[in-house]
């Protein structure tokens, strides 16, 4: 479908204004060109600057969910940056939402827009093909754009498997090949004259020599013949195995009721063939369950699927796929773009497609499957997510999948270190450095309103952690309450002295200091640093809330990583890794100091009474658990002193219970 210039009733655009337009002006521009939008079902189609679609989506009322984007009341990480490039957009009204989805799908395909997800591979993948628009259909492997006269199966990530089920298929119905010469020969002389005879004094090809072929090159086999034929490797490659071996086997009994040994030992050859199969399947389901198990595992800007394909309850194909979004979009974004992508282009819908999260529109989603499983018997696709039992079992079996196909696909194409080198680029881009950042170092404060006040040293080298030259500071500076401005200038006049920078252990000078903060960490920094003199160390501070980097060279505002890019994803790591270090610290020193003082609170119980409890307990933490019977049972103190202690003991844990402990700008 193309939308070019020519519209049809129901459609509508808005047109792009200048190049140089100032990004207040057009989003009121859009905002007035929306209110002409109708609220009616339709897709929509937004446009960059140049005219070229960037974004497509569907909704249930147009104008409704267009304006979410342009008032900023839709939450996706993506929202900020695509409205940034939008500068027109056009809109198809149609009758419902499954005419939607279809439409949605459609247009995906044909624009390929950057904000839509998609297969990190764009490649084209195996499937088993039924010529079925020849007179005698041949079997093919085969990686062509789908044709309207031919059926196909999968598709197939892994190569071997598809050749392998080509293989097997031909060995339990004996089917031509297009590989095969005296096929091809066939062809062409049918295609010349559809009528022409079948004689029998023609030499048989090699297929139907060894009974892979029924030999319709030399007439052995009429088309009426030859069908039944192709429908049941119809049958066979959907999985329905379990009634075509009890077909074969009703045959196998007719042939030996006949005598006819020789045909009984071929049809025994194929069922053997189908329970050879059967066994290397791994059945995980009782039922006779027909689905699709997809399992989604995400990191910051890619995710591998996994679809286990279940037919008569065991998994008899699954395949991987790698796609070009991650944590940056929705789980609900993630899934409707790969069912859509998937099952637009296999041909093996099943009847149930179990989930972790059912997708938003799923109503629609079960009307267009069901339309393109087209059953006989009226049967319907429905989605299924489940919160125990087998299928929800497969469900994790299918995720635990995913984790490793995304895994595999990060050695195969090196992904990591590509994604390093683009992060360390754009981060020398956006904050103007004179080269990229090979060691970055991170700081982050945690304290519990003034007391235990730590802060944690991370350092990244080369884009990855190097734990070797990660610090802990305890904070001397006496605080009545919470102050990490302070504390922070006094970790960098520690850390950034004369004596400290001469320190090998502590490394070379970074390339860049990021601080966990924002813009009030690097004022109190860059205060602190005109004090000592430093001058030549590249600063920002980390606002958590949006992830914006504070630089000291710009007054206009923060700079704005682009959302799902390698530099965000390697600063969100950095910022993350200084959090955990500095809550871990914070909580060893609280934990001891908490130790301490409360034994010392119980009278009777000096040096020798709390170093036998703590042997005996094995941990504080277990003496926390402890019993008054168990502390009496120790007989390490008095009953009197057990009382006691038992009793401080327990207001120590319900006060516990209710504490929080502040780190950085959060709570942890």
């Amino acid at each position: 479908m193309d939308l070019a210039p020519g519209r049809q009733p129901g459609q509508g655009c808005a047109e792009a204004a200048g190049d140089d337009e100032p990004f207040e002006q057009k989003l009121a521009r859009i905002k007035r060109e929306l209110d002409a939008v109708p609220a009616l079902p339709g897709v929509y189609l937004w446009k960059d600057k140049t005219g070229q679609v960037i974004y497509v989506g569907k909704a249930k009322q147009l104008r409704a969910r267009m304006r979410q984007y342009v008032n900023f009341q839709d939450d996706r990480a993506k929202i900020p940056l695509l409205v940034d490039q939008i500068s027109s957009f056009e809109y198809i009204v149609v009758g419902n939402e499954h005419e939607s989805l279809v439409l949605e799908k459609n247009l995906i395909n044909q624009y390929a827009p950057w904000f839509n997800a998609d297969f990190k591979d764009d490649k084209s993948y195996p499937f088993i093909a039924l010529t079925k628009g020849d007179v005698f259909p041949a079997i093919k492997y085969t990686r062509e754009k789908h044709r309207a006269d031919t059926r196909y199966f999968g598709p197939y990530t892994d190569s071997r498997a598809a050749r392998y089920m080509v293989d097997i298929a031909r060995r339990v119905v004996p089917i031509c090949a297009s590989s095969c010469a005296d096929w091809r020969s066939l062809k062409r002389k049918l295609e010349k004259d559809p009528l022409a005879c079948m004689t029998t004094d023609v030499r048989p090809c090699f297929d139907a020599h060894v009974g892979l072929g029924p030999g319709a090159c030399c007439g052995r086999v009429t088309p009426e013949q030859y069908a039944a034929n192709v429908k049941r490797v119809e049958r066979f490659l959907s999985g329905q195995h379990r009634e075509f071996v009890e077909e074969l086997a009703e045959e196998m009994q007719q042939a030996a009721a006949e005598l006819d040994f020789e045909r009984a030992g071929r049809i025994k050859a194929r069922i053997d063939t189908i329970n050879g199969l059967c066994d290397k399947q791994h059945a995980v389901s009782s039922r006779n369950l027909n689905a699709d198990v997809i399992g989604f595992y995400r990191e910051e800007t890619i995710a591998g699927v996994h679809v286990l394909m279940v037919r008569e309850g065991r998994i008899i194909n699954s395949n991987e796929f790698v796609l070009n979004r991650g944590l940056d979009v929705p789980d609900e974004d993630l899934l409707h773009m790969f069912l859509l992508r998937y099952y637009d282009t296999t041909t093996s819908i099943p009847h149930e497609v179990i989930v972790r999260r059912l997708p938003e529109d799923v109503d629609a989603m079960c009307d267009w499957l069901t339309e393109k499983l087209a059953s006989s018997h009226g049967a319907k696709v429905r989605f299924a997510s489940p919160e125990r039992g087998e299928k929800a079992d497969l469900v994790t079996m299918a995720e635990q999948n995913a984790k490793h196909t995304l895994m595999r696909y990060k050695v195969r194409t090196n992904y990591e270190d590509k994604r390093i080198n683009d992060a360390l680029l754009q981060l020398e881009s956006a904050l103007a450095l004179d080269a990229p950042p090979l060691r970055i170092e991170c700081f982050d404060i945690s304290t519990n309103h003034g007391t235990y006040t730590v802060a944690s040293m991370v350092v990244f080298t080369n884009g990855r952690p190097d734990k070797s030259q990660y610090r802990r500071f305890k904070i001397k500076a006496q605080l009545d309450e919470a102050n990490d401005f302070l504390s922070m200038q006094e970790v960098m006049s520690r850390r950034y002295c004369a004596e400290r920078m001469a320190d090998e252990r502590f490394g070379k000078k970074p390339d860049l200091i990021i601080l966990d903060g924002g813009l009030p960490q690097l004022n109190a920094v860059i205060e602190q640093f005109d004090r000592m003199g430093v001058t030549d160390i590249a600063l920002c501070g980390l606002a958590k809330r949006d992830e914006e980097l504070f630089v000291p060279w710009q007054d206009t505002g923060p700079v704005v990583l682009p959302s799902g890019s390698a530099s965000l994803y390697l600063v969100k790591q950095v910022r993350d890794e200084a959090h955990r270090f500095a809550i871990t610290f914070h909580r060893e020193l609280r934990g001891k100091g908490m130790t301490a003082s409360i034994l010392d609170e119980v009278a009777g119980l000096g040096p020798v009474r709390k170093k036998a409890l703590l042997k005996h307990f094995k941990s504080f933490k277990n003496l926390k658990a402890a019993s008054l019977q168990s502390i009496l049972d120790a007989k390490v103190v008095p009953v009197e002193v057990a009382n006691e202690l038992y009793a401080v003991l327990r207001q120590y844990n319900s006060e516990a219970k209710s504490e929080v402990v502040v780190g950085g700008e959060g709570e942890a």
